[in-house]
């Protein structure tokens, strides 16, 4: 314990990635390697996140956004889908009812994806656990369930254009159109599931499949730094992950030096804070959205 302590303590010395987000890919493969049932594999793989987030905070991540179901997973077969949104309800209300890990480290929970896709009663669960978490305003956990990046860049599109329409004061425009330069990158951004959050330092994929499969495609940016590890998700614990944070920091204060990237450590701590209400305000629009579309 002593031993771990020492290391997170080391790597909140140096530059700490503000966003970190994680491709949990493996627990299929976890649970056939090991001869155990498909689900005890997605719950090993649950344990391995509450490791792995206690880990962030601890460190001083401020942001976590984990892959947890992508919008094509609908393809395979019914039963396998059922299964998987069984288990997300349960371990949605362990995270939040059955532990302290939220409480402790002042983390609201997001639900970032297509609603309309989710079965009734995982919804209510999602958003009783929303609920019992939207006044923690220390850091964040981005759970993306059903995502896809072209959903959401999709909807961040739309979402700029119908802002625009209800904007305007211009009796003459044509309805649904948009005046085209108020679609910037700047704009887009403001409106993605993730508004608010601080730019993607760090992205990780376990199982050594080296594709991005959909997943924050427009917050990856230049300076993001993408890990894509050789081992299962629930084999995925914090000696696999220590070095990974303490090499980012290396390498970020090496482009500090160079002056490649500009040093804002206060600035970045109070981002999460900052911009909390503003996106609640953004969920609550496409919640009310969501019937129309």
């Amino acid at each position: 314990m002593q031993l771990k302590e020492l290391f997170i303590n080391s790597v909140r010395q140096g530059p700490v990635p503000q966003h970190i987000a994680f491709v949990m890919d493996g627990n299929r493969r976890f649970a056939r390697k090991n001869h155990i049932e498909t689900a005890e594999g997605h719950n090993m793989g649950f344990e391995a996140l509450a490791k792995i987030l206690e880990v962030c905070y601890k460190s001083g991540v401020k942001v976590v956004t984990v892959y947890a179901f992508s919008i094509e997973n609908f393809k395979r077969p019914l039963h396998e889908v059922n299964a998987l949104m069984e288990i997300a309800k349960i371990k949605l209300m362990q995270l939040c009812q059955h532990g302290d890990l939220l409480e402790r480290y002042g983390a609201s929970l997001r639900v970032l994806g297509q609603r309309d896709l989710i079965r009734q009663d995982v919804l209510e669960v999602i958003d009783e656990a929303v609920a019992m978490t939207k006044d923690n305003d220390r850091t964040i956990l981005n759970v993306c369930f059903p995502y896809t990046s072209r959903h959401e860049i999709a909807s961040s599109i739309r979402d700029v254009v119908l802002s625009d329409d209800s904007s305007s004061s211009d009796k003459t425009a044509i309805p649904g159109l948009s005046d085209f330069e108020s679609i910037t990158q700047e704009t887009l951004t403001d409106h993605l599931f993730t508004a608010g959050c601080p730019p993607l330092d760090l992205l990780i994929r376990t199982s050594g499949v080296r594709r991005l499969s959909d997943f924050m495609l427009w917050q990856c940016h230049q300076d993001t730094e993408i890990v894509f590890i050789d081992c299962l998700w629930p084999q995925f614990d914090i000696w696999k992950f220590l070095p990974i944070l303490i090499d980012w920091g290396v390498k970020r204060r090496k482009m500090e030096k160079l002056g490649l990237v500009e040093v804002k450590r206060e600035g970045e701590k109070e981002d999460a804070e900052l911009n909390s209400h503003r996106q609640r305000e953004l969920d609550e629009r496409r919640r009310a959205r969501t019937a129309t579309f």
